[in-house]
C-alpha cells in the first residue's frame, strides 16, 4: 500500500511526465508517418503503426491493472517505463515496416501498464475531493500534450531525423524513471494470491482479435471473419475460466458492482461519440464547409479546450452538487454538442461547429473525471488497480468501436445516398485533398459527402443520448470498501 512518506506533489509530477509521454507519443507518429513510409516501404501495412500500439495498450490495460494489486504499484509503473523507452529506442533504428509494427507493440504494452496504474496512484494518494482536483490537472496535461505532439513532430521531421518522433521520450521517461524510484513509496505486503495466466492469456487474445476485427479494413474480409471466430472462441473460453478460477484475472463481480458498470457504461459510449467527432467534424468542414484545414483544425481543437475546462472545475463543484449530479449534467452536454453538428448545413459558420465541438469537450469532461472518482471510491486499495483499468479499458474500447461503427454509417451513406451515384474511397481522398476552388466543381460528391456525414452525426447523436441513461444508473451516494488511504 501507499506510505505516507511519498511525496504527493513530486509523485504526481512523475505522473504528469509519463502521461505526457505517453500522449504525445500517440499523437506525434502521425505527422513522422509519410516519411517513415516512405524509407521503410510496405505501404500496405501503414494504418497497422498505429493500430498495433492501440491494440496492445487495450488488451494489457485490464491485465496490469490486476497486477498492480498484487504486486503493487511501483514495480508495474518502473516495468512500463522500461518497456515503453525500451520500445522507443528500437522505434528510431526500425530497419523495415514490420519491425516498426513490432516495436510499436511493445510501446502499447509499456503504455499498457502506465495508464491505469499511474491514475491508480493518483487514487491511492488523495481522498475523494482532492483526487478530482488532480485528475482535473492531468487532463489538462493530457489535452496539452496531445496538442503539443503533432506541432512537435512536424518540427522534427523539419529538422531531425524522424526517428526523434520516438527518442524524443527518453529524457521524459527518464526523468518519470528517476521520480517514482526516489519518491513513491509502498509498503510490502505477503500476499499470496496466485495469477490467472490463462485467464489474462485469453482475454488478451480475445481483447486483441476483437481490435484486429474492428480496425480491419473493409477489402480484407477474410481477415476479420477469422479475428471474429477468434474472438467468439477466445471469450467464452475466458469467460469459462474466470468462473472457475480461484482468484481470477478480471473479477467479473467487480464490474458487475452497480457504480463501476454504470460509470463504465457512460464513459464507453461517451468515448464513441467523441471518437466519431474526432474523425469526422474536421471532414465536414472542409468539405462540406469549404474551409481550409486550419479552420477545421481550429474547431476540433475546442474539443480540447472543453475537456479539460471541465475536468478542473468538476473538482470544485461535485462536492457541491455531488458526483451523480455532475455526471447527468455532463451527459446532457455531449448530445446537446451532438445535436449543433446534426443541425450543421452548408450554409453553416464554422463557429457552430467549433460550439458542437466544445460543448461536447465539456461534457466529456466531466464524464471523465467523476466516472473514475465514482469508480475508485467504491473500492478499496487491492482492488482498485483493476476498477481504475476497467474504465481505462472501457475509453479505449469505446473509441475504437466508435470509429469502426460510424465508419460504417458514412460507407453507408456515401454508397446509397438516393439518386446520387455511390462515392469510392478514391474519390473521397482526392476530395480531401483539392483545394477550395477544386472542390466547388465537385458538388455532386460534395452533396453525396453532406448527406453521408449527416446521417453519421445523427448515429453519433443517438449514442451520446444513451449516455444519459447511463447516468442515470449512477447510484446517489457511493461507499468504499476500504478506507481511500492505507498506511
Amino acid at each position: 500500500m501507499t506510505h505516507p512518506r511519498s511525496n504527493r506533489a513530486l509523485v504526481i509530477a512523475a505522473v504528469m511526465a509519463s502521461m505526457a509521454m505517453i500522449a504525445i507519443e500517440a499523437t506525434i507518429v502521425s505527422t513522422a508517418m509519410p516519411q517513415i513510409a516512405a524509407q521503410l516501404g510496405q505501404l500496405n501495412l501503414y494504418s497497422w503503426v498505429f493500430s498495433s500500439f492501440l491494440l496492445a495498450q487495450t488488451a494489457m490495460t485490464v491485465v496490469f491493472g490486476k497486477l498492480s494489486d498484487i504486486y503493487g504499484r511501483k514495480p508495474i509503473i518502473l516495468f512500463g517505463i522500461v518497456v515503453f523507452l525500451v520500445a522507443s529506442v528500437l522505434a528510431g533504428f526500425a530497419w523495415s515496416m514490420p519491425s516498426m509494427i513490432a516495436f510499436r507493440l511493445l510501446q502499447g504494452i509499456g503504455a499498457g501498464a502506465l495508464q491505469p496504474v499511474t491514475m491508480t496512484v493518483v487514487g491511492d494518494l488523495f481522498p475523494g475531493a482532492e483526487r478530482g482536483k488532480v485528475q482535473g490537472y492531468l487532463a489538462s496535461v493530457w489535452a496539452l500534450s496531445a496538442v503539443v505532439g503533432p506541432l512537435l513532430g512536424s518540427v522534427i521531421v523539419h529538422n531531425l531525423p524522424w526517428a526523434w518522433v520516438f527518442w524524443i521520450n527518453i529524457p521524459i521517461g527518464l526523468l518519470a524513471l528517476a521520480g517514482f524510484i526516489a519518491f513513491l513509496h509502498e509498503e510490502k505486503q505477503s500476499r499470496t494470491t496466485s495469477i490467472d495466466v490463462l485467464g489474462a492469456g485469453l482475454f488478451a487474445v480475445a481483447i486483441a482479435s476483437l481490435m484486429v476485427a474492428l480496425t480491419e479494413s473493409a477489402g480484407a474480409a477474410a481477415y476479420t471473419l477469422a479475428a471474429i471466430v477468434i474472438f467468439v472462441v477466445s471469450f467464452a473460453l475466458f469467460l469459462w475460466q474466470e468462473r472457475r478460477a480461484e482468484a481470477p484475472m478480471v473479477s467479473l463481480d467487480l464490474w458487475r458492482q452497480r457504480p463501476i458498470a454504470a460509470a463504465n457504461g457512460a464513459t464507453f459510449l461517451a468515448s464513441m461519440a467523441i471518437m466519431g467527432l474526432t474523425t469526422f467534424l474536421p471532414m465536414y468542414v472542409q468539405t462540406v464547409l469549404n474551409r481550409s484545414a486550419v479552420v477545421a483544425g481550429f474547431a476540433l481543437t475546442m474539443l480540447l479546450i472543453g475537456w479539460p475546462l471541465a475536468a478542473t472545475l468538476a473538482s470544485r463543484l461535485f462536492p457541491r452538487f455531488g458526483l451523480r449530479r455532475m455526471m447527468i449534467f455532463g451527459s446532457a452536454c455531449i448530445p446537446a454538442g451532438a445535436l449543433l453538428l446534426v443541425l450543421l448545413s452548408p450554409q453553416s459558420s464554422p463557429v457552430q461547429a467549433g460550439a458542437g465541438s466544445l460543448v461536447m469537450g465539456f461534457g466529456m469532461g466531466l464524464i471523465s473525471i467523476c466516472s473514475l472518482v465514482i469508480i475508485q471510491e467504491s473500492v478499496g486499495w487491492s482492488e482498485r488497480g483493476s476498477a481504475t483499468a476497467s474504465n481505462i479499458f472501457a475509453r479505449n474500447l469505446g473509441s475504437t468501436l466508435g470509429a469502426a461503427v460510424l465508419g460504417a454509417v458514412l460507407s453507408y451513406g456515401l454508397a446509397h445516398t438516393a439518386g446520387a451515384d455511390p462515392v469510392t474511397s478514391d474519390q473521397l481522398r482526392s476530395l480531401l485533398e483539392e483545394t477550395g476552388a477544386a472542390l466547388a466543381a465537385e458538388s455532386p460528391i460534395r452533396l453525396v459527402l453532406q448527406d453521408a456525414l449527416h446521417l453519421t452525426f445523427i448515429v453519433m447523436f443517438l449514442i451520446a443520448a444513451l449516455i444519459v441513461l447511463a447516468c442515470l444508473y449512477v447510484p446517489g451516494v457511493v461507499r468504499h470498501a476500504e478506507p481511500v488511504r492505507e498506511s
